[in-house]
C-alpha cells in the first residue's frame, strides 16, 4: 500500500499537476492540503477518470484538505469535532486503515494570535487522536503538512529557522505531544542523517539555494509503522514549472 501526502497550494492552480502525478506515481492513497477551494470546486470527475475516489473538505480561498483513494473510502469525518470554521482535517477508513489528511496552522509569527491558534489546534488534535486510540483504532496514518520541522537537520539552514514558528522548542514540544498519543514518524528512519526536505520557500529562491525544510510528514501507529518498507520525498515534482512550494512525501507499506 503506497500512501502519499502533498500540500498543493491551490488545487485550481495545480489540478493538472495532481492528475499527472497520480498517473505517474499511482499511489493507493493521496492526501492533499491547502486546496484553497470549496468542495464543489474540486475536480472530482477528472480525479475519477484517473481511477480515484475523493473525500474533500474544502474552504473558499484558504485551507482545504482531501483524501484520494484507489480503494473504497468509508467513514469520512470532517474537522476536529468542534465548531472551528477552518477546514484543516479530514479522515476516512481505507482498506482497514484510518487515514487523516491534516493541514496544521502555520502560526504566522511567535506571539501572534495565529501562533496561539496553532498551538491550540495541535493540542485539540492530540486529544482527538487519544480518544480514537482509546477506542481501539491501531491502524492509523496521520498525513499532512504539519508546519513543524522536528529536528535541526530537517532544515537546510537551521540558523534561519530555529526560532521561527516552524521549528522552535514550543512547537516541537506540541508535535511531540501529538506523537505521544501513539504515533511514530515513519519517514525519518529511512533518512536518519536528515537533509531531506519537503518545502522550499518561493521567496529568495529557496529551492535553488537548498534552503528547505521537512515539514510534511506521515506519522503512524506502531502496528502500521512496522509495515513500512520505504519512504521518500518526490523532489523532482518541486522542480516543475509553476510548482507548489511543497513536494509530495511517499510512504510504502507491506
Amino acid at each position: 500500500m503506497k500512501v502519499a501526502t502533498w500540500n498543493v497550494n491551490s488545487i485550481r492552480a495545480r489540478h493538472q499537476h495532481v492528475l499527472d502525478w497520480l498517473d505517474a506515481r499511482q499511489p493507493d492513497v493521496l492526501c492533499l492540503q491547502e486546496l484553497k477551494a470549496t468542495t464543489d470546486a474540486f475536480p472530482f470527475e477528472e480525479v475519477r477518470e484517473c481511477g480515484y475516489e475523493a473525500a474533500v473538505f474544502g474552504q473558499k480561498t484558504y485551507n482545504g484538505v482531501a483524501i484520494l483513494s484507489r480503494h473504497p473510502i468509508k467513514q469520512v469525518i470532517e474537522g476536529l469535532g468542534d465548531d472551528d470554521p477552518q477546514a484543516r482535517l479530514i479522515s476516512a477508513e481505507i482498506e482497514g486503515v484510518t487515514i487523516l489528511s491534516a493541514y496544521f496552522p502555520n502560526g504566522g509569527e511567535v506571539g501572534s494570535d495565529k501562533y496561539a491558534y496553532k498551538l491550540q489546534w495541535m493540542d485539540r488534535l492530540a486529544k482527538l487522536l487519544e480518544e480514537r486510540f482509546e477506542a481501539g483504532d491501531d491502524q492509523v496514518a496521520l498525513c499532512g503538512d504539519y508546519n513543524v520541522a522536528p529536528w535541526d537537520d530537517d532544515m537546510g539552514r537551521p540558523g534561519e529557522w530555529r526560532d521561527s514558528v516552524l521549528a522552535n522548542d514550543t512547537v516541537r514540544g506540541a508535535l511531540s505531544k501529538v506523537a505521544s498519543v501513539g504515533l511514530e514518524d515513519v519517514v525519518r528512519p529511512f533518512h536518519p542523517q536528515g537533509g531531506v526536505f519537503s518545502w522550499w520557500d518561493y521567496r529568495g529562491r529557496g529551492f535553488e539555494r537548498g534552503n528547505g525544510l521537512r515539514i510534511d510528514h506521515i506519522y503512524c501507529t506502531p502496528a502500521l509503522a512496522k509495515r513500512t518498507i520505504g519512504a521518500m520525498v518526490d523532489r523532482p515534482e518541486r522542480a516543475r514549472k509553476s510548482p507548489s512550494d511543497h513536494a509530495p512525501v511517499i510512504v510504502e507499506f507491506a
